[in-house]
């Protein structure tokens, strides 16, 4: 029988998913796909200059996966340098870090000390985490400083808080609202690639919403939030279209 695969822990979600070459066909072309843990790995060891066993620990794998993970990776990127075809990613057995890891190698995680704080939280309780500025819902999910965060209870808010994000943004900020244990998301308009963040990380979104933030949360425990199920990010860097495997897409094969 196939053993299942390990998830391979990401720390935050990428940027940016698509990569089109400015061929006149490139759009024609076949893209390659570059998984998740594989965006990963090249992060790692090839921008911060990690050794594979260091990769290891981060990625909570055997170095022996990662070093197939990155040979793998390696090889998608000279395809897509060389035959100039469009590079995906999308998809993978990963899960995203939510801070609960104390050996990872992660040194004074931001994502760490917000599980700590927010880690006891009952099983009756649904919490709401509002992208927030001043009162009101703030526009655009990548750029969030600060959300709200509403505990609710048979159907009440029976505590909230304003937590700064810590400079965390885009692909970061599905990192924060795990550790911060968040179920919910109330938020203006949000990119494709941090929709699919929060699908992997089995958070409900709400977006589209405009005005304030805590009429909002009221208005979605009353049932009558207006919320756009289709809504999308036009800012700059917040695009892209593709799959994730999340929580429940680890337990596949080797």
């Amino acid at each position: 029988m196939p053993r299942r695969v390990k998830c391979r822990k990401v720390c935050h979600y990428p940027q940016t998913l698509e990569f089109l070459p400015q061929n006149n066909n490139a759009q024609e072309l076949e893209p390659i796909i570059l998984t998740v843990e594989e965006y990963e790995a090249i992060r790692l060891i090839d921008r911060h200059g990690m050794s594979q066993e260091q990769c290891a620990v981060f990625m909570q794998i055997a170095r022996t996966t990662v070093q197939r993970i990155y040979e793998t990776a390696r090889k998608k990127l000279a395809d897509f340098v060389v035959e100039g075809r469009p590079l995906r990613i999308e998809g993978g057995d990963f899960r995203l870090c939510n801070g609960s890891s104390t050996g990872c190698g992660c040194v004074d995680c931001f994502k760490q000390k917000l599980y700590e704080k927010y880690k006891e939280k009952g099983e009756d309780i649904m919490r709401i985490a509002v992208t927030y500025a001043n009162g009101e819902i703030f526009q655009h999910f990548g750029h969030t400083e600060e959300f709200k965060v509403y505990d609710v209870q048979d159907g009440k808010v029976v505590a909230s808080e304003v937590v700064d994000t810590n400079g965390q943004g885009h692909g970061a900020l599905a990192g924060v609202l795990t550790a911060l244990k968040a179920d919910v998301l109330i938020c203006g308009g949000i990119g494709g690639g941090a929709q699919m963040a929060l699908a992997a990380a089995g958070i409900k979104l709400y977006g589209g919403v405009s005005g304030s933030a805590d009429a909002a949360v009221e208005a979605l425990l009353a049932g009558n939030l207006d919320y756009n199920p289709a809504v999308k990010c036009n800012h700059h860097g917040e695009h892209g279209e593709g799959h994730t495997c999340g929580e429940h897409g680890c337990g596949g094969h080797h």
